[in-house]
């Protein structure tokens, strides 16, 4: 190339290729070293570089960009493949007929949903004064609360509980033959003299009903009394 600048170039200066616009063309620009005294004559060759101008630099950018858009494309045209084989004829039908059904089933929806308007309408007064004894049910109900917590029910079951344990207490021992109780439920000895004594009780009384001359001596306008005749069974049941 022909420099015809009078301007001191070295040797070590950089000739470097540039983009001269946005759309487009290429320049070369001199990068001069003033700091080299050695400065370059005809026939030298200066060290290249190369710097990309704004349309190369973006084309640069696109190029993977465009590799991706082109794979992106690929599936999107897999994607509407499969979705046209899979929306066949039938499946079409099967679409529409579901979507008729489904309408359907919303016109009934709504003609129930009318029918409930309609019977809540009917019975908003039965339905108002059920809230209202409801509400006096609730009342209620909170009075009685307040008069169980004044009652006193904590110190009922306190007494309630002592009572029990009394009780359990009073079987206990009698579980374990103490007391009169207990020991007539375990002593065996005292329960066979108690027997023993109910016998001969019922057989003094039966003897007294018997022969009631043998205890008490009475005597009427000077008639003897019939001599003392011993029972026949004058025994103890044992």
């Amino acid at each position: 190339m022909s420099i015809t600048s009078d301007y001191p170039i070295s040797k070590t200066s950089i000739a470097e290729l540039q983009g001269s616009s946005p759309l487009g063309g290429k320049e070369i620009v001199i990068i001069p070293n003033d700091s080299d005294s050695n400065l370059a004559v005809s026939g030298d060759y200066l060290k290249a570089s190369s710097k990309l101008g704004l349309t190369d630099a973006l084309a640069q950018q696109l190029e993977p960009l465009q590799d991706k858009i082109q794979k992106l494309l690929d599936n999107a045209d897999v994607l509407f493949t499969n979705v046209n084989e899979v929306l066949d004829a039938q499946t079409k039908q099967n679409l529409k007929s579901s979507i008729a059904e489904l309408n359907k089933t919303l016109s009934e929806f709504s003609v129930a949903s009318k029918n409930i308007n309609g019977l809540i309408a009917d019975n908003k007064t039965k339905l108002s004064s059920t809230l209202t004894n409801f509400d006096k049910t609730s009342s209620n109900f909170a009075k009685m609360s307040d008069s169980l917590a004044k009652a006193n029910l904590g110190q009922t079951v306190k007494n309630l509980e002592k009572t029990l344990a009394s009780v359990d207490k009073l079987m206990a021992e009698m579980e374990q033959g103490k007391g009169t109780m207990g020991k007539l439920m375990k002593d065996e000895t005292m329960y066979n003299n108690f027997s023993k004594a109910s016998n001969e009780l019922e057989l003094l009384l039966q003897d007294l009903r018997l022969n009631p001359t043998r205890y008490v001596n009475v005597s009427l306008f000077g008639k003897k009394n019939k001599p003392y005749v011993a029972p026949i069974n004058d025994t103890i049941k044992k």
